[in-house]
């Protein structure tokens, strides 16, 4: 699993009949930074991830790739390599939390 910020939204009208009414974002992997543990440094690729959870912008979520999104419930069939499992309460790192979804 991994941690991204959502960047948008991606809108494709034709696609695999598989991924017909499913939400597509866009990802920003985040980091913790190797200076400063306390803080994230965002990645520098983006990702397209099938929603499962009602994700919003600006959200931080936890998402999973490759063969693992293809478990999440309905996606067995469908080409799916990244899928947002979860969205972010808290993060702590070495015992300080470092993001907190109510700031």
């Amino acid at each position: 699993m991994f941690l991204a910020r959502v960047e948008g939204s991606v809108v494709a009208t034709k696609k695999d009949p598989a991924m017909s009414g499913r939400k597509l974002l866009l990802l920003r992997p985040q980091l913790v930074d190797e200076k400063d543990p306390t803080k994230f440094r965002p990645g520098t690729n983006t990702i397209v991830a099938v929603d499962t959870v009602g994700a919003g912008l600006g959200e931080l979520v936890l998402f999973c790739q490759g063969s693992s999104a293809r478990l999440a419930p309905s996606l067995k069939d469908a080409p799916v390599d990244a899928v947002i499992i979860g969205i972010v309460d808290t993060v702590d790192v070495l015992g300080q939390q470092v993001y907190s979804a109510r700031q």
